[in-house]
């Protein structure tokens, strides 16, 4: 009897999604209103195994209402890296009740990383990159590995580096080219506002106080007229992301319009 042939085991390397497909999602969905981009997009589950990544920020709670108005149950990815701010912890405990987030996950920093690269709790002062590694870039980055694609909250407004934002690209740091998709890129920050304003939502504590873009307490300042809403971020270093995104080349061809 011939002996049956040895089944092999193969491991798929090839690229969830391509710049092309990020193009043609672009061009598909054009003129298209966020509402309805969001429910074809997460009902037709277009993008795969899809999560939301929030930072319960000033502008958050849009987003997380669009998104939960088509399926509260999709999970949503909070990095809490120990150097919030008490308001962005109780705001997000605030919304998630508020808008019925069933799969809100909060990602912390591996214990023994900490205690290695991070002894004292300051490497935010002398090396935020090293600091955005430990405790947000690497925790995202070992939960990602269920998914196909992110929701981010970026918009082309907030600042120079993303003026040229699309609603889908693919993440050019990700090894296996996983989608990000912005479904806000085109918004402004009036549009916020007036969604705000329309469903009532609450809005961040520290808003008020002149915090435009809220992350880490030690890496956050006010927002001084004039300056675009991430201006507060990392002030005085030659730093714009955390890592997770990277700035978007506004010069690249194969960018299409909104």
């Amino acid at each position: 009897m011939a002996e049956l042939a040895r089944k092999l085991d193969r491991i798929d390397i090839a690229p969830r999604f391509t710049a092309h497909e990020a193009i043609r999602l672009n061009n598909m969905f054009r003129g298209i209103g966020t509402d309805e981009l969001l429910r074809t997009v997460l009902g037709e589950h277009m993008l795969g195994d899809i999560a939301l990544i929030s930072s319960f920020g000033a502008e958050s709670a849009a987003l997380l209402h669009l998104v939960a108005s088509v399926d509260p149950a999709i999970p949503v990815l909070f990095l809490d890296t120990g150097k919030h701010f008490p308001e962005t912890l109780a705001y997000r405990d605030t919304l998630a009740k508020r808008l019925g987030l069933t799969d809100l996950r909060s990602l912390t920093p591996d214990p023994e990383t900490l205690a290695k690269r991070d002894e004292t709790g300051l490497r935010w002062s002398y090396d935020p990159d090293g600091c955005c590694e430990i405790r947000k870039v690497a925790p995202l980055a070992r939960v990602m590995g269920g998914f196909d694609a992110s929701i981010t909250g970026r918009k082309a407004f907030q600042a120079s580096t993303r003026n040229a934002l699309p609603r889908f690209e693919v993440d050019a740091a990700d090894p296996i080219g996983r989608m990000k998709f912005n479904p806000l890129a085109d918004w402004t920050r009036d549009d916020i506002s007036a969604y705000f304003d329309a469903h009532d939502l609450p809005r961040h504590p520290l808003e008020a106080q002149g915090y435009l873009s809220i992350g880490c307490a030690p890496c956050t300042s006010i927002v001084k007229p004039g300056e675009d809403p991430r201006s507060g971020r990392w002030r005085g270093w030659d730093k714009t992301e955390c890592g997770i995104h990277t700035p978007v080349d506004d010069n690249d061809p194969n960018l299409p319009a909104f």
